[in-house]
């Protein structure tokens, strides 16, 4: 029986045993039970979940090790005499073979695949009954012990709270655990960098050519200071010069102009550009905006402007997080206390003298903090940089000369077929780490004024 019906029949069994015991839990009531310590439906989900948690642990378990059950049954049987010693060629026979045992593939390259064929198919239907013979006694071994506890005074509800808590708790260490295992690998990969390349020349040195790399001095070609920069003069220069215009100026109107039908409709419209993925944003910035931008160029007499521009990859990147800016600076200014606006106007001041001497400085702090966290999105944007952006790294100020980033590098250093221990492959480490750190200071910051923010307009 294959995973897929096993699935549903622990599924079934345990809708079984939640209305089942539902129903005895019900006659607790029409009994005229003095005092009963849970609802029906916690009895119910505490026995479903004694049904089906054993066994889909047990499947999890299963999944991993039966693979290398079933090969090692395989292996043990006559016709796997012939198969040649361990190595590429007999991993490659072994997989024709499991591949023609399941159906996946009607052709094999070996021919011993097809001997061993119908071995695979016996061995895999004999540990598929036995998962499902395993399965079945626990989901019924697990479903009988929980529902004799069901009794008018057992506390099921305490116990579905405590598995909802770890449930909860799980899916916060998954995350939490899920970082560090990030931050360890960037960190243990990027100790092997530096090993090889001093620190001090990949973040001080100036000539940046992973493909020509001098095994004696490979950080001579490994200076990553033109990455940083294309990084910054991109997302933080450019992108900005757009984004918080737009983005402060949506976020002025929305909130001190708009009537209240045209923010309820302009609002969501603007968000939406948070919602368009930038893969999108990427063939809009190659196709449409670089070559305008080159157009422009050559119309304005700089006939040696490049297609791959800085200015082509910053103009979709700043149009992309006005929604960032917009909405952080939004919920700044609505959260001036209202008795600032009407005192200011009070006093005679007109609505842009409020807004530019009262609002925007109330709302100052947020608005940084907004800005921030827009600094750090683009500062890590990849598709967009990918597609439109160059990869020769030059320390340039033009933004219709060709430059690069951070993240354009690490996706040219992990494609290809260097070796992944070279150092070229191994710089891609040390730019995530040294990215991870600069947005997370970013995000830091940015989190800090919005906290300092809160704290004095609540």
């Amino acid at each position: 029986m294959n995973g897929a019906i096993l699935l549903i029949l622990i599924v079934g069994l345990g809708v079984i045993a939640w209305a089942s015991t539902r129903m005895r839990a019900l006659g607790f009531r029409r009994g005229h039970v003095a005092r009963v310590s849970s609802l029906p439906h916690h009895h119910g989900w505490y026995v479903a979940l004694w049904t089906v948690v054993p066994p889909l642990i047990f499947l999890a378990v299963w999944a991993a090790t039966s693979p290398a059950l079933v090969t090692d049954t395989v292996i043990a049987t006559p016709a796997a005499a012939q198969l040649p010693p361990p190595g590429f060629e007999r991993a490659a026979i072994l997989s024709e073979a499991r591949a023609l045992a399941a159906g996946r593939t009607h052709g094999a390259f070996h021919a011993l695949s097809r001997t061993l064929a119908p071995a695979y198919d016996r061995a895999q239907t004999r540990f598929d009954w036995i998962a499902t013979a395993i399965v079945l006694l626990l989901a019924l071994a697990g479903g009988a012990y929980a529902y004799l506890h069901v009794r008018p005074d057992f506390s099921a509800r305490t116990r579905i709270e405590r598995v909802v808590l770890g449930l909860l708790l799980g899916a916060s260490l998954i995350a939490i655990l899920t970082t560090a295992g990030i931050v360890a690998s960037l960190l243990y990969e990027a100790g092997r960098f530096f090993s090889v390349v001093p620190i001090t020349d990949f973040l001080f040195g100036t000539h940046w050519s992973p493909q020509v790399i001098d095994p004696r001095d490979p950080g001579a070609s490994l200076g990553a200071v033109p990455l940083f920069w294309g990084t910054f003069f991109i997302g933080a220069v450019i992108a900005m010069a757009v984004a918080i215009p737009f983005g402060l100026m949506s976020a002025i109107y929305l909130t001190q102009y708009a009537a209240p039908r045209a923010r309820r409709t302009m609002k969501p419209v603007l968000e939406v550009l948070a919602g368009i993925p930038t893969v999108v944003y990427g063939y809009f910035a190659a196709l449409t905006v670089a070559p305008a931008v080159r157009q422009f160029a050559v119309a304005i007499g700089i006939d040696w402007a490049s297609s791959e521009s800085a200015l082509a990859a910053g103009l979709v990147m700043g149009v992309m997080i006005i929604p960032f800016v917009s909405s952080m600076a939004d919920d700044s200014l609505a959260a001036v206390p209202s008795a600032m606006r009407d005192g200011s106007l009070a006093m005679g001041a007109t609505t842009s003298e409020t807004i530019t001497r009262v609002m925007l400085p109330a709302a100052l702090p947020g608005v940084v903090g907004g800005v921030l966290l827009a600094v750090s999105r683009a500062i890590g944007e990849t598709m967009i940089v990918v597609m439109a952006a160059s990869g020769v790294a030059t320390l340039t100020a033009n933004p219709f000369a060709s430059t690069t980033t951070v993240t354009r590098q690490i996706v040219d250093l992990l494609t290809g077929e260097a070796e992944f221990d070279s150092p070229k492959t191994l710089a891609a480490f040390a730019l995530g780490l040294t990215l991870f750190v600069i947005t997370l200071l970013l995000n830091i910051v940015a989190l800090s004024v919005v906290k300092r923010y809160r704290e004095s307009y609540e």
